[in-house]
């Protein structure tokens, strides 16, 4: 017999409704197919079986209508614009086997999200030491599969480190006609990412010219104790856009999305979900617009709608808790203050509805200010600004503890019956015990959004999120795009809901499961 009917009007696990390519779908449709086998044979019992699967399709619709979990990227759905790609992998002998590993599922996962073939992206690999070894040319391999094989056998070469002599052999042979490089063309991408963890023996700036005067755009990851102003004079412009930089191997698979996204021609940024649309995303060519629900206007950025305004069932203290360790550095710690003014602009500011308050955090704890010291937006982003960063430690755990005896006090503006929010920013591994206090601030009903930014451990942060935990935290490895995070949060702190609303999809799922139960009988 088929599972139960999930509990849909929760509005979770709805994102993966659509499978993958090549993978079987073990939610939804899967129930609607277990329903079909017991009736076939019976036209009345035909009748009933559609109508079950018309209302559960309607279900799944409406939900997601109602609730405003607005639409995932989903791998299919990103074409990727035509490129001769060219991978240029330091494996010198600072570069361990274990370390060369991760490299190789990192280009792994970046192939993943390619289109693959001879008329759309081609893949080639450099592999470089003292020497530079061709390990497969753009015309070598044509499918996916074929080149995620090959990647799997490369082997470091374990001496020096010639990145200026593996970048010429890039101009001279990679890119060449003979080895697959295409025509240079407005239709076609000539693409290098050289990835790196220490000081080149040879030149890099004048070969890095000529690369970028050829034509080629050119990506620099940097791992460990690299050389920034290397990476600096082998990157394309602009410098910031085109230059990444890790501790450690072990976290350079977090740059895989960026890639992906760097590489993905959209056509459709409605279906990707690649939109600012708080609710309703129209779709329009190469563009898009913003629509709100029914009983919701939308708000003078033409982006968000009026869904947390009026009413006191919008009353939400809200308390920030942000990373000012060393490892942040200053022009990054802007971009965090910028992420949380964003955040502070979707929100209603009063007596009666959001208050919000702000900690800062490195190796000692600083309440910035308490819930309810500013009564609106103007003033709260003021103070935002002027925060000052404390470039020390990352006592995470610490500053946990004091979001629970002191920011969520009604001695520091907290009010009772109020639901309390907090937002952890952090962009590395706290330097002490973080468990008990993240279970302690849960255990007292706080809802908790944990935020990574780039050496970030998933562990911690999932340990700081709410539940479900995969709605509660969020991680990227660039501090430049920690705004996409904010549109997220705007969406996700939101406490208010419609009970009409919630309570007509209910009735409706009932009607669904009665007819579900009586199709199994």
């Amino acid at each position: 017999p088929p599972p139960p009917l999930p509990a849909l009007h929760t509005c979770q696990g709805l994102a993966p409704c659509l499978p993958e390519e090549g993978q079987v779908n073990t939610s939804g449709p899967r129930l609607l197919l277990a329903t079909l086998h017991p009736a076939a044979g019976s036209s009345a019992a035909m009748d009933r079986i559609f109508s079950a699967l018309l209302l559960s399709l309607l279900l799944l619709l409406q939900s997601y209508g109602v609730c405003g979990t607005p639409p995932q990227p989903r791998g299919t759905l990103c074409r990727t614009k035509p490129t001769d790609l060219v991978f240029i992998i330091d494996s010198s002998r600072s570069v361990r086997p274990h370390e060369f590993e991760k490299v190789k599922v990192f280009m792994s996962q970046v192939i993943e999200g390619l289109d693959v073939g001879p008329n759309s992206t081609r893949v080639g690999v450099i592999n470089y030491a003292s020497a530079v070894k061709n390990e497969f040319s753009l015309k070598t391999y044509q499918t996916k599969a074929a080149l995620l094989q090959a990647v799997r056998r490369i082997e470091p070469l374990s001496t020096g480190t010639m990145t200026g002599l593996a970048i010429q052999f890039a101009i001279s042979r990679a890119f060449s006609d003979s080895e697959g490089a295409r025509v240079r063309s407005p239709n076609f991408n000539k693409v290098a990412i050289v990835v790196t963890d220490g000081r080149p023996q040879d030149g890099v700036q004048d070969v890095s010219a000529r690369a970028r005067a050829a034509g080629i755009e050119i990506f620099a990851i940097g791992v460990g104790r690299v050389d920034m102003h290397t990476l600096r004079q082998i990157a394309s412009e602009p410098r910031d856009d085109h230059v990444d930089y890790v501790e450690s191997y072990s976290v350079i698979e977090k740059l895989t999305h960026k890639f992906q996204e760097a590489f993905c021609v959209v056509s459709d940024l409605c279906a990707t979900g690649d939109h600012d649309c708080e609710q309703i995303c129209i779709s329009t060519p190469g563009a898009y617009k913003c629509a709100c629900k029914e009983g919701f206007t939308l708000n003078n950025d033409g982006k968000t709608c009026s869904a947390c305004s009026g009413g006191s069932g919008s009353a939400l203290d809200l308390v920030f808790l942000i990373d000012g360790s060393k490892s942040v550095r200053p022009e990054n710690f802007e971009l965090v203050k910028k992420f949380i003014n964003q955040i502070v602009d979707s929100l209603e500011v009063s007596d009666k509805q959001a208050q919000v308050g702000l900690v800062q955090y490195s190796s000692s704890v600083r309440q910035e200010f308490p819930l309810g010291q500013f009564k609106n937006k103007k003033d709260i982003k003021a103070a935002v600004k002027k925060m000052a960063y404390m470039e020390k430690g990352t006592m995470t755990g610490q500053a946990l503890k004091y979001l629970i005896d002191s920011s969520f006090s009604v001695l520091n503006g907290a009010r009772p019956g109020v639901p309390k929010v907090g937002i952890v920013f952090t962009d590395g591994r706290s330097q002490d015990y973080i468990t008990d206090a993240a279970k302690k601030a849960k255990d007292l009903g706080f809802r908790m959004f944990a935020v990574g930014v780039g050496n970030a451990v998933e562990d911690e942060l999932r340990e700081i999120a709410s539940e479900p935990v995969a709605e509660h935290y969020f991680y990227t490895a660039d501090f430049r795009t920690i705004s996409k995070i904010g549109k997220k949060l705007q969406m996700k702190i939101c406490i208010e809901e419609d009970p009409c609303e919630c309570k007509s999809i209910v009735k409706f799922q009932t009607k669904v499961e009665d007819l579900i139960n009586s199709l199994q009988r």
